[in-house]
């Protein structure tokens, strides 16, 4: 490493950027693993940003004339060394990032491209809103590259999220998601490792995001990378418990030649901190049901009358008089003794312990035990059958379900004819899942496909996940947190959200959720389009991208109960809430795309309403939001904002009577006033120094992603 270190400050004396290069490749090499899971995590990852206004300074590509494909002589980075907004049209000088050629190009033809070491200052702009929930917060989506809308997370929600669920690319060699700007496909011999790389630089923001004192990982993946992802997150969480699920999603399984047929994929749970499982209601124990009896004849042989394991003292007779009703438990019968000697009672029939096929068996407790729950209205006698050798069938509440009524989980409502107890469940019963999921409610294409054409009219969508299979999954560990923030970065047809919402809808939470995804076309859509000769920023183009397509249109159904089309979805939700779809959600969401913006115009406050919609996110998402400000402050139900330092005093007044206000964005670039301000501010507010924490919070991001 010495003799690499001087080569490279040889280099570096004559040219800075590519020794800057060459240590970042010799670091990850060194970084390398002897064990474990290996693959090359300084492969670059760069995106493109259609939309964004080209500055000078950027990093483009030359788009391919229109109605042609992209060939890698467009995969050339360019650097801006100037725009000229001619009459003729703005055009750009182009220079290749070494600076050793140099072209034109009018500026219609460029592409901004972001390399994931170059810093970015996100702002959000609303596209629309559905306000249905009253005084709820809100849900968001976020139309954007999960990368940087993950940065944008670690400003308004580091360490504050309680679950991530992910429905990652399975990478199954089918063009399904791309890596720098193009499908991997099954030929490209580096795809595990460009998944590898791709996958660890987001679960490593996550991992900031996630509260490290009690939260939860969820990821799905199929058998294509499942091996490598279980790797890959142990590594990434050494920390954290992980566990994993087989959940049946295909009962009738997916055909392939000459194979098994695939019916399941797996779900990968890391838990950290206090996270555990807080388990599911039982069915067997729901509210409102019965308490079930169990038999009180013991079944299996190894416990038949005079056996060690049965022992002496449960073969008794119980009498049972002519109206089905046990009157009393006899004594205990020595081994060997025949039933005819019991002792008999008037108009009484004795009972014993008997398979059909005549073989003497026990009682599952003895004579003593027996009575006190006889008293009590726990043994019952059931059916009679006068041929077979136990006459009666007899059952009795175990001490669980004793336990349940003693507890008041259950209560006696009354009794049955024979005098036994009826019980009933007041509150479901918690059970802990086991690790193999085969639900009827997580069957994918009827509770998945079908039921996202129910809500989009009829439009399709590539193997949307169950909405029940991902509300389990989230109920294990936020169904006891109503305030519960979960947040997916690869929210597909937004499944997760409406799961969410549906959990709030079942006990009256207020979760919320962050739901990022990009308005990628399809393989198929996008070859298409080209064609055409359209262009990622073109409305069209946009118009048939996963998020305007199927995500924003998708919750609006399931909020307002109506289709696109405006007609009222048909069908009904299933399991555990059962109610008409078109009855909507008592929820509100606002969707809204990410921008990149210019330091120097955030930092002198002129893109103020870009950054408002991050600031009001970092307050929670609820009540009104403040998106100028005319008199150089505001205050409204979660935060305020304070521009005018000079305004302080009435500032101050208005704050402190909103006391659901709990974050303040002063606006300073002076260390005294700004720590001035602050002793001034009640104890339950938080203070955040804009733009400096802005600021600073993308340029460290940028700096680890660029190691």
């Amino acid at each position: 490493m010495s003799r690499l270190n001087d080569l490279i400050r040889q280099v570096r004396a004559k040219e800075a950027a590519l020794a800057d290069d060459i240590e970042r490749e010799v670091a990850a090499l060194a970084d390398r693993r002897g064990f474990g899971l290996n693959f090359e995590r300084h492969v670059p990852e760069a995106v493109e940003l259609p939309g964004r206004r080209v500055r000078r300074g950027d990093k483009v590509r030359v788009l391919p004339p229109r109605g042609t494909a992209a060939t890698k002589a467009h995969d050339q980075l360019w650097r801006v060394n100037a725009v000229d907004n001619g009459a003729g049209g703005a055009v750009s000088t182009l220079a290749t990032l070494d600076g050793t050629e140099t072209i034109t190009a009018p500026v219609a033809d460029l592409v901004v491209v972001a390399e994931f070491r170059d810093p970015i200052y996100p702002g959000l702009v609303s596209t629309g809103k559905v306000e249905q929930g009253g005084d709820r917060p809100f849900h968001t989506v976020i139309n954007a590259e999960n990368y940087y809308a993950l940065q944008a997370l670690l400003f308004t929600h580091r360490a504050k999220v309680d679950c991530i669920y992910i429905d990652p690319p399975y990478n199954t060699g089918a063009p399904d998601w791309k890596y720098n700007n193009r499908y991997v496909e099954g030929e490209d011999l580096y795809r595990h490792s460009k998944w590898l790389a791709f996958m660890e630089r987001r679960l490593l923001l996550a991992r900031e995001l996630l509260n490290p004192e009690d939260s939860v990982l969820i990821v799905t993946i199929d058998n294509n990378e499942g091996g490598r992802l279980g790797l890959l997150l142990e590594q990434t969480f050494p920390d954290a418990r992980i566990n994993m699920v087989t959940s049946v999603i295909n009962p009738r399984g997916k055909y392939r030649a000459n194979e098994f047929a695939r019916c399941e994929e797996y779900i990968f749970f890391v838990l950290f901190g206090r996270a555990v499982v807080v388990g599911e209601p039982d069915p067997d124990y729901a509210e409102g049901e019965l308490v079930p009896w169990r038999t009180f004849r013991r079944s299996d042989l190894s416990s038949a009358r005079g056996t060690a394991k049965g022992g002496t003292a449960q073969f008794y007779p119980i009498y049972v008089d002519g109206s089905g009703r046990a009157v009393e438990i006899g004594d205990a019968l020595p081994h060997g003794v025949p039933r005819a000697t019991a002792s008999t009672r008037p108009r009484c029939e004795a009972v014993f312990p008997m398979r059909d096929d005549g073989t003497e068996m026990n009682w599952g407790l003895t004579a003593p035990s027996a009575r006190a729950l006889l008293k009590r209205g726990y043994i019952r006698i059931g059916r009679r059958t006068a041929d077979k050798p136990q006459a009666y069938e007899v059952s009795y509440l175990t001490s669980g379900r004793i336990k349940d009524i003693e507890s008041n989980r259950a209560v006696v409502v009354g009794e049955n004819p024979d005098g036994s107890a009826i019980a009933r469940y007041e509150t479901s019963k918690l059970r802990m899942p086991t690790s193999t999921w085969n639900r009827p409610s997580h069957n994918a294409e009827v509770n998945g496909t079908e039921l996202l054409k129910a809500l989009l009219g009829g439009k399709l969508f590539d193997y949307p996940k169950s909405l029940y299979a991902v509300e389990d999954a989230l109920r294990l560990f936020v169904g006891d947190k109503p305030d519960a923030l979960v947040v997916d970065f690869f929210s597909g047809s937004g499944t997760t959200a409406h799961a969410t919402m549906r959990l709030n809808k079942q006990d009256g939470g207020r979760r919320r959720s962050i739901m990022i995804t990009n308005n990628e076309a399809s393989a198929k859509e996008e070859a298409a389009l080209r064609q055409r000769g359209l262009r990622p920023d073109d409305a069209e183009w946009k118009r048939l991208g996963i998020c305007e397509l199927i995500t924003v249109p998708r919750l609006k159904a399931a909020i307002t109960g109506q289709t696109p089309a405006g007609r009222p979805v048909t069908g009904n939700y299933r399991f555990i809430d059962e109610f008409p779809i078109s009855t909507g959600l008592e929820e509100n969401v606002e969707f809204f795309e990410l921008t990149y913006e210019a330091p120097l115009r955030v930092s002198s406050n002129r893109e103020f309403r870009r950054v408002a919609p991050l600031l009001w996110m970092r307050a929670g998402s609820r009540g009104k939001r403040i998106d100028d400000l005319p008199k150089g402050w505001a205050v409204v139900d979660a935060y305020g904002v304070l521009a005018n330092l000079d305004c302080f005093d009435q500032f101050l007044a208005v704050l402190a009577a909103e006391p659901g206000a709990e974050v303040v964005f002063i606006i300073t670039e002076e260390d005294r006033l700004f720590e001035s301000v602050v002793r001034e501010l009640p104890e339950h507010v938080e203070p955040v120094r804009l733009y400096d924490a802005y600021l600073r919070n993308f340029e460290i991001e940028s700096g680890r992603a660029a190691r």
